[in-house]
């Protein structure tokens, strides 16, 4: 047996096989043995969970966020252009903003409203009934356009590199498979997953780490280091690919990510991400009902901590594989050839794993993409349920509301299959999904803060600032389809007094975006009813429960949180 070969061969099948329907075996257990403990369907199971363990919460947000957009466009990108991405991965510390200050403000509002809340029953609450409909809306057409399909995009074109598979057998099947997991597994199925998967793909990712090093170092992992840096240094007309600011205007880099703007916007994004959007804050919601609240929050904090480690891990898991895979066919080490840099962490995975040891890899990586969907999915149908569907139809069975959960899933899947032909039409999508984001980000972010931070700000403000936060994004979306993301020479009388508009840096952009829709919300709040006591209380903490805060959280968590901000202050310095 050939076992450096660089094939899958079937070794790596077999254990394949036989590792999924472990995984499958192990889903299914712990579904059951949920339900059976419940006595029945519960929607509030079904979409949030149950209370789990802090580390299994630090798993799932972890897992949530993996996807193969990280397999591929990461590890892509690593390839191309070195750590100037890891501004948006090097976030670890943005996640304790989520436990240590947003989790208590949404756990008040949990027991005002006496039930598990989502992000538009938050703006609902605290601003209109409009502005959290708003939400809803526009949080499901970005899990559609953006998320769904092109994490169905992207894993297709990863099983095609790894495993030789047709393009659409593996982004159609990923979909499908995942659609049937969600439908059945609810959030105890993603949570379950997300704690098999996560220490697989850890394990697997630093293997090709280290032996890819040790493969460019001539058997050192010390002397592949060096030799990734300087390779990277000499890359982009000798300006480099080992640093993540790029203030050199001559330097390729700088049009794209200019200067010190670049961590301002990953921070706008990172903000909207960890401390807003469902798709996250979904993993910490969960709570048995009747818990003590500083039980509930001390949990959840945890578990943000945990997951503030775990996303320090990205950057090594792929974006350096990517750098590595650059330095092995510039050098021609081995044979390694890389005609797409898409394809770096596949042909790592290939070219540098051991028979055997490929297959077991490719479990967490299955796994991976799987949970990555499933979150997504579990998402939408927990939007459509709780913020669309329940409000008309009231006083249904919980079994039915399970079912209608089930049935927007499907939709969703649909939806996203329509999408993805349009999205395979577009050869810049790394680059169009950092534009969507920091076109939506900053109106969420101006609402989610300003709402939590200020008394003073009204419900009309709100409802101002994320439709008109949102509608100024979309304008500019359509300009960038029209002028290639400003890159286009466009002539006119139009084009040139627009020209601030349209051609002005994506970051720089996003910036100026946040700042306007805060203005707006000040001005708006000037001229409009002032919240009602109902909308400050929703906001304002009680002495019982700040002790109950403060009695949250001990030495371990003020270490621990040390710790990561430490972890990521130091990832900056080395590669500043």
């Amino acid at each position: 047996m050939n076992w450096s070969s660089n094939e899958f061969i079937w070794l790596d099948w077999a254990i394949l096989g036989v590792g999924l329907l472990g995984v499958v075996a192990a889903v299914w257990y712990a579904i059951w043995k949920d339900k059976k403990s419940q006595q029945g369907e519960d929607s509030s199971a079904y979409l949030f969970g149950k209370g789990e363990p802090w580390y299994v919460i630090g798993m799932a947000i972890f897992a949530a966020n993996i996807g193969s957009e990280h397999l591929v466009g990461l590890a892509g990108t690593g390839a191309k252009d070195g750590v100037g991405m890891a501004h948006w991965e090097m976030q670890g510390w943005m996640i304790l903003i989520l436990g240590w200050l947003f989790v208590p403000f949404y756990q008040l509002l949990i027991n005002k409203m006496g039930k598990i809340i989502t992000m538009p029953d938050f703006l609902k609450f605290r601003y209109t009934q409009r502005t959290g409909s708003w939400l809803s809306i526009i949080t499901l057409v970005a899990y559609v356009l953006t998320k769904v399909s092109v994490t169905a995009f992207t894993g297709g074109i990863f099983f095609e590199y790894l495993l030789g598979l047709n393009f659409w057998v593996g982004a159609i099947g990923l979909i499908a498979v995942t659609a049937v997991f969600t439908v059945f597994g609810g959030m105890k199925g993603v949570m379950t997953l997300s704690s098999i998967q996560t220490p697989i793909l850890i394990i697997g990712s630093f293997l090709v780490l280290f032996l890819g090093l040790a493969t460019l170092g001539g058997g050192s992992v010390a002397a592949g280091w060096s030799t990734m840096m300087e390779t990277a240094r000499q890359m982009h007309d000798g300006y480099g690919i080992n640093h993540m600011f790029h203030t050199d205007p001559g330097d390729p880099m700088y049009r794209e990510y200019p200067g010190y703007v670049v961590f301002l916007g990953a921070c706008i994004i990172g903000f909207w991400y960890w401390c807003t959007d469902q798709h996250i804050v979904q993993r910490v919601l969960g709570q048995v009902p009747g818990e003590d609240n500083k039980v509930v929050m001390a949990r959840a904090r945890r578990g943000t901590i945990a997951a503030g480690f775990f996303k320090i891990l990205p950057c090594f898991m792929f974006l350096i594989p990517g750098m590595i895979a650059a330095a092995l066919a510039q050098r021609g080490i081995n044979g390694f050839v890389m005609e797409d840099t898409d394809a770096a962490f596949a042909l790592m995975v290939k070219n540098i794993l051991p028979a055997g040891i490929k297959g077991i890899v490719t479990i967490g990586f299955v796994c991976a993409l799987v949970a990555s969907l499933a979150a997504f999915f579990n998402s939408c149908a927990t939007l459509f349920t709780e913020d669309f569907y329940k409000p008309m139809k009231k006083g249904k069975s919980e079994e039915h509301y399970v079912l209608v959960g089930r049935i927007a899933t499907v939709v969703v899947v649909l939806l996203g299959l329509a999408w993805m032909p349009v999205m395979m039409s577009m050869d810049t999508l790394y680059s169009y999904l950092q534009g969507i984001q920091s076109l939506l980000a900053p109106a969420m972010v101006a609402v989610f803060t300003l709402g939590i931070f200020s008394k003073k700000i009204t419900p009309k403000a709100g409802e101002w600032g994320l439709i008109g936060g949102f509608v100024i994004g979309m304008l500019r979306l359509i300009t960038n389809v029209i002028t290639d993301t400003g890159k286009a020479t466009m002539d006119g009388a139009f084009w040139n007094a627009t020209e601030w508009f349209w051609q002005t840096n994506w970051l720089v952009f996003e910036c100026w975006l946040l700042v306007f829709i805060v203005l707006l919300m000040v001005v708006v709040s000037c001229f409009t009813p002032a919240p009602s006591k109902a909308q400050v209380e929703a906001i304002t903490f009680t002495s019982d429960f700040k002790k109950s805060i403060r009695e949250s959280w001990g030495i371990w968590d003020i270490l621990g949180t040390l710790l990561v901000v430490g972890l990521c202050a130091t990832f900056y310095w080395y590669f500043w």
